[in-house]
């Protein structure tokens, strides 16, 4: 469940992050104190492998990754996870659910750094407060925008799962990722566990696949780096 142990302080410590952050795009940053205290905002620090959200928890708040890393994802009857997405510092989480009014959360969010991350209800984003802040009207276009732009990574995702082979996953994920860089030669924000968690395969099955297509030349790879060739 959440639990906000360290709340408030100085907010002016993430006004350069929140500059950066596409909620926040055409909102002037001496609105930004006003506007979080509006907003209910909350601080929290997690460690690595800290749990930001579980599953189940009541989908009321969006979150701001301000330093670090974390993912979001979700586990099976079995067990078995799957990485839905990586968050690195300045992305969004969660406001999918909390705009959907859904009541409780689907996935979970795990710190996979030490991190820090700013805490929004919002609730108070999509609903106009009594005080008429001329910031809510440009936030909810924000929002509204970001929701979109996730739902089309969501849809290039299962297409990629939609793939019934390892090898055939494996390529367009690759190739959608050249594609995005522009480059062939990138670096993926996975390692191989956590690679295979994303794809849904099993990580013996895609290291033998990386391993065949190396032999085949169709890529090189060390590590999370890879080159189509």
């Amino acid at each position: 469940m959440l639990n906000f142990q360290q709340n408030g302080g100085n907010m002016e410590r993430f006004f350069p992050i929140l500059k950066e952050s596409p909620l926040f795009a055409e909102i002037k940053e001496q609105d930004f104190s006003p506007m979080l205290e509006c907003l209910g905002a909350k601080a929290q620090r997690y460690q690595r492998s800290e749990t930001i959200f579980s599953e189940g928890d009541p989908a009321a708040y969006l979150g701001i990754l301000c330093s670090g890393a974390a993912q979001v994802e979700r586990i099976d009857y079995k067990g078995n996870r799957t990485i839905v997405s990586e968050l690195t510092a300045g992305e969004l989480f969660a406001e999918s659910f909390a705009c959907a009014g859904v009541e409780r959360l689907p996935v979970s969010v795990t710190a996979t750094e030490d991190c820090e991350v700013l805490l929004l209800d919002c609730r108070r984003i999509t609903q106009a407060c009594c005080n008429a802040c001329a910031f809510h009207q440009q936030m909810i276009y924000n929002l509204l925008k970001i929701t979109a732009q996730k739902s089309i990574r969501l849809h290039q995702r299962a297409e990629i799962i939609s793939h019934r082979t390892t090898r055939d996953k494996l390529m367009a994920y690759l190739t959608l990722q050249a594609t995005q860089k522009n480059t062939s030669r990138f670096t993926v924000p996975f390692d191989r566990q956590e690679l295979a968690d994303y794809l849904e395969v099993d990580r013996s099955g895609l290291s033998a696949e990386i391993s065949k297509l190396r032999k085949e030349g169709v890529l090189n790879c060390r590590k999370s780096e890879f080159e189509l060739l």
